[in-house]
Formats: structure tokens, sequence, C-alpha cells
């Protein structure tokens, strides 16, 4: 089948995640920029979950754009990213409701971790269907994507030690992955 329900469902599903964290955020107590000092933890990492969810989204569109059809395990695998995806809101907002400690931080980068397994095994699972062409091609060696478990990980142990090294780990992995995978759209220019 072709990829755009999967494509077009998954959109939905983001944008439900970006809206149900906005809505998480809650308002200030009073009118003055004083008030907004209480909500510090929440509109920090709201941005963090927010570039998250941007970065997936971003890079979800891209492989997709690259791939010609989906089947039933393309789907499912699609939809496991999506599961973990969907943990993102809740864990980010007991992490900032906690201000940052251990438990709530190790369950928003354990969410995290399983969503980059998830999107490498989605990304397998769309290679594997097609044959290995464009997508194959342009994810390479995938240094990030290979480099991004490994610093989750080594932050979910240091989140042990001290929970805001591990939340600089969050944030290393998403300053890696800012700047989207042009890799995909090069790969597709040179297929046309």
């Amino acid at each position: 089948m072709p990829t755009g329900r999967m494509e077009a469902f998954s959109d939905g599903v983001i944008a439900i995640l970006i809206t149900v964290m906005v809505l998480e955020l809650g308002r200030p107590e009073g009118p003055t920029w004083g008030d907004l000092r209480h909500l510090a933890p929440k509109l920090l990492a709201y941005l963090l979950s927010f570039v998250y969810l941007g970065i997936y989204w971003n890079n979800h569109h891209h492989m997709l754009m690259v791939t010609e059809r989906v089947g039933g395990l393309v789907l499912w695998a699609n939809l496991h990213l999506l599961f973990w995806l969907s943990l993102v809101p809740f864990a980010t907002d007991w992490m900032a409701e906690e201000h940052f400690v251990r438990t709530p931080v190790v369950v928003y980068g354990v969410a995290l971790l399983a969503a980059a397994i998830a999107y490498y095994l989605l990304q397998t699972a769309i290679i594997r269907r097609q044959g290995g062409d464009k997508l194959a091609a342009a994810v390479g060696a995938d240094a990030k994507g290979k480099l991004s478990p490994v610093i989750y990980a080594a932050s979910l142990a240091l989140a042990f030690v001290n929970s805001w090294i591990a939340v600089v780990g969050y944030v290393v992995v998403a300053l890696i992955w800012l700047i989207p995978d042009r890799r995909l759209e090069h790969a597709l220019a040179a297929a046309e």
C-alpha cells in the first residue's frame, strides 16, 4: 500500500502529542512576568520534548519521502514508534512537576531510548520491504542513529549519579539531530 495513510496518521498522532504537552503547561498564577517563574521547569521540559517530537516528525517525513510502499510489518513498526512517542507527554509532565529528580528523568530517558530503538526498527523494516534501495543508501553508516542510543544509555546510568547529567545527555542528542538529516533528501534527488 502507498505510504500516505501511515504518514497522515503519524502526523496526526505527533500533532496531538504536542497539543497534549502544551495543555499540560497550565497558566501562570498571576498576570506578571514574574508569575512565569514557577512554570520554568515545565517550560524547559516542554521545549526539550517539543524539539524531540519535531525531530521525529521531520525525520519520519524524510524517511517516508524515499519509501515507496508499506506493508503489515512496517505499519506495526510505525505503531511501535508512536507508542513510545506517546509516552513523551507523560514523562515530560512528570519530570517537570518533580523538578528533574532521578526517577522521572530516568523514565523520560527510557521513553527516548525506546523511541530511538523503535525508529531504527521502523527504518530496518522499510529497508527490508523495499529491498534496500534509496533508504538504505541514504542511511549509510548512520552514525547519528548509532550514537544516540549510546548517549541515552550512558545518560540513564549517569542519572543515578546526578539527574542533571542525564538531562544534559538528552539535550546533546537533541542538538545532534536538530539539524535535519539531509541524506534522505539527497538520495531522493539523486534517484530522480
